[in-house]
């Protein structure tokens, strides 16, 4: 039996887990000296409140060797084989401790860990096609060439609607983060080669920047695969979900339209408005 596990920042809504048997493994957040579990003991929401009232940006830690050790070793002398899904490791040294932790077990023959050069959804779509493939009996040595083939067209990218979290993380200059809030812009952020980079700056309304980075994907879109498309959200008005979740629709292209809101730990870096519509190209 091939066993799928991710660390939390795969951003899987609780549905989808249970849906397909996957496994999550919370990385940390800090908040000042206390310890939390992404996803376990910690939400968004009480992230954004500590944030707001401490004028701070949270701390977030990967499970380390010995937290992968204790997941692993009970099922040292067993069969099962195991396919593990981490955040880039540009942005984290998850997938270096899981490695680690299979070494030290001496259980590297079973156990594939996949860099996903990804964050959020991006490592869910590989997750689930991951899910797919062992419920139709691949191996874990299969389901891994699978994903080296998979990385690549992964498209991961999101639009902030506050640039707060991102200053106050050190990720933009002050000047930056004022800038974006006197001019009312929204940067547009991809992920590619395992990194995030800015791609274009939206003007304007937050409804109304969202749906213009949706629309700007519309041929990229209707050349995805066709199978699941996701909205990925760290908080944003209803309406606003809603009205990408018709357009979507309107296009008539995808089986499944899923929505899932960030964890944790990707929240405590892009802050709450930020929006992302994730995909697999099939080129």
């Amino acid at each position: 039996m091939v066993r799928i596990l991710a660390d939390s920042t795969c951003d899987l809504s609780p549905e989808l887990v249970e849906r397909y048997g996957i496994g999550i493994i919370p990385l940390y957040v800090h908040l000042g000296d206390k310890e939390y579990k992404d996803g376990v003991d910690i939400f968004p929401d009480d992230l954004y409140r500590w944030s707001d009232e401490h004028n701070a940006t949270p701390k977030t830690a990967a499970p380390g060797i010995e937290d992968m050790m204790k997941i692993l070793e009970p099922e040292k002398d067993g069969s099962d084989e195991f396919v593990i899904f981490t955040i880039s490791s540009s942005m984290s040294v998850c997938f270096n401790n899981c490695r680690l932790a299979a070494d030290s077990l001496d259980m590297t023959d079973r156990v594939f860990v996949i860099d996903s050069a990804n964050l959020s959804t991006g490592i869910g779509l590989m997750v689930l096609r991951a899910a797919e493939l062992a419920a139709q009996g691949r191996s874990g040595a299969e389901i891994a060439a699978q994903m080296d083939q998979i990385r690549g067209k992964v498209r991961a990218s999101f639009v902030v609607d506050t640039l707060t979290y991102l200053y106050r993380g050190g990720r933009c200059s002050g000047l930056s983060a004022l800038f974006g809030s006197a001019l009312k812009l929204h940067p547009r952020i991809c992920v590619a080669d395992g990194a995030m980079h800015p791609e274009k700056k939206y003007r304007g309304r937050p409804s109304k920047c969202v749906l213009e980075y949706v629309k700007d994907m519309e041929t990229d879109l209707k050349s995805a695969c066709a199978d699941r498309v996701f909205i990925t959200h760290s908080g944003c008005d209803r309406e606003i979900v809603e009205s990408v979740r018709a357009y979507l629709e309107s296009l008539h292209y995808f089986d499944e339209i899923l929505e899932t809101r960030a964890g944790a730990v990707v929240s405590s870096h892009c802050g709450p408005g930020t929006l992302g519509v994730l995909f697999i190209a099939q080129q």
